[in-house]
């Protein structure tokens, strides 16, 4: 029977089919799946912040985008994925809060999609869907043997991208 392997906030991990794999409480948090379509390794990393440069002395590298996704590819590649292989899919980055400011420091969600979406393209991974923005929180469900993304919100019919 496959195993549903849990990844906290500022969290990543990896798994290979038929395993899924989830995470809760996506707010302007970014869930970024991997995967790759041959070996069927997948992966997901939960990340918190755009830049691990922002925060000194913070070594939680999967808290942050530009760390986060580099470690997820890594550990699959340990797995025997292919990086020459790997797609990926995005969800959450969404404003929480009614109140907006001109504060880039405000847009947390849309700095962590756009950092996400940046880190992706650094490493050549090609980005075949996402469900990101608006102002609700998601839970997402990643099955590697399928690709197919779940995406879960309070009062939402549930999505797959």
């Amino acid at each position: 029977m496959a195993a549903i392997i849990k990844v906290g906030m500022a969290d990543l991990n990896t798994c290979k089919a038929p395993d899924g794999i989830t995470t809760l409480g996506l707010g302007s948090c970014c869930g970024i799946a991997i995967r790759d379509p041959v070996t069927k390794i997948g992966g997901l990393a939960h990340i918190m912040l755009p830049d691990s440069n922002e925060i000194r002395n913070n070594n939680n590298i999967p808290k942050f985008a530009d760390t986060g996704i580099r470690e997820l590819v890594k550990q699959m590649e340990a797995l025997g994925a292919s990086k020459s292989r790997m797609v990926a899919k995005i969800a959450g980055g969404a404003t929480m809060f009614a109140f907006q400011s001109a504060s880039n420091s405000m847009h947390v969600g849309e700095r962590n999609v756009a950092a996400s979406l940046k880190a992706l393209k650094e490493l050549n991974i090609r980005v075949l869907a996402q469900d990101t923005g608006l102002n609700f929180g998601r839970t997402v469900i990643f099955y590697p043997e399928t690709g197919d993304y779940v995406i879960r919100a309070v009062g939402k019919p549930e999505k797959i991208i």
